[in-house]
């Protein structure tokens, strides 16, 4: 199988390749940069859209690319997060949707979205036929799986993968939080009371290659550990494994002085996330409850 995969040189991208490869398919990267493109990368410009001939004979599309989230959300960097992911998922999706009439490839395409899509619902369950919340992730999320929509009209098969807190050493929101934790000085953020969905990065490429695979798997799918925590307990049992206090708290109000926007959706916001399409589909999670996942990857 021939698979390309934009975004490939993020934390996410990189651990599909390497899954991929190591299930021995060709993988191919789609790339911006034309200069450190190599003889196997197909170059593309989001804005500007692909021509079907560019991704005519790839089995299947994984698509990851789209600006930093984590960030101070100005109005440039709002317009970016908005702009990379809809844009360019829209174009890829139809030059996808031309090359599967054409030729009948690519058949599949995986794109990535969020949890963000739900906003924040309090202590609610969460399935993929729950609504859309509210907010600028929200709206982003409802435009960005959208986008996509060209390509299953005509016929791909296309998954909208809504993944949750990514885990990990190599990079994202862990790798972030820990050298806080190492020295004793971390803690619930706001109330704690909000729920923190997560996934392994192992189980993320995990499901995404499974989602290449599986006819299955289709639409909207929630991307997250069954065992969802609030950041309370995430808090704790992060403490736990590195037998470090927790003592600490940081306000709600300091974290909206200091990251604004950002911080209420993405740190303050509650999204208790239940993967139930994938699940249903037949995957099974390597990394199921937090502690567990946390030791591997820190002890």
């Amino acid at each position: 199988m021939r698979v390309l995969v934009s975004g490939a040189s993020g934390l996410i991208g990189r651990a599909i390749c390497a899954l991929l490869r190591e299930k021995r398919y060709e993988v191919h990267s789609l790339v911006r940069d034309a200069a450190k493109a190599s003889p196997y990368d197909v170059v593309w410009r989001p804005s500007a859209g692909i021509d079907a001939k560019q991704i005519a004979g790839f089995d299947a599309i994984v698509h990851l690319a789209g600006s930093p989230v984590a960030t101070l959300w100005t109005a440039k960097a709002k317009a970016e997060i908005r702009g990379s992911r809809v844009q360019g998922t829209a174009n890829l999706a139809l030059a996808a949707a031309e090359a599967f009439q054409a030729d009948g490839k690519p058949r599949t395409l995986i794109c990535g979205s969020a949890i963000g899509y739900y906003g924040s619902r309090g202590d609610e369950e969460l399935v993929e036929e729950s609504e859309a919340g509210l907010g600028f992730l929200a709206e982003v999320c409802r435009e960005w799986e959208y986008a996509a929509s060209p390509a299953a009209m005509a016929g791909v098969r296309a998954a909208r993968m809504r993944t949750a807190l990514v885990l990990s050493t190599e990079g994202g929101a862990l790798t972030k939080m820990l050298p806080a934790f190492r020295l004793g000085v971390g803690g619930k953020l706001g109330s704690g009371r909000q729920w923190w969905s997560w996934v392994s990065l192992r189980d993320t490429a995990r499901a995404f290659v499974f989602a290449v695979e599986n006819e299955l798997a289709h639409g909207a799918m929630n991307l997250a550990a069954p065992d969802a925590v609030t950041n309370r307990e995430f808090t704790k049992t992060l403490g736990r494994v590195l037998h470090r206090p927790t003592l600490l708290n940081v306000p709600a109000f300091v974290l909206r002085a200091v990251a604004g926007e950002m911080a209420e959706e993405m740190l303050l916001s509650s999204q208790r996330v239940v993967p139930q399409r994938l699940m249903e589909a037949g995957f099974q999670f390597e990394d199921e409850e937090l502690e567990p996942a946390l030791r591997k990857l820190l002890e």
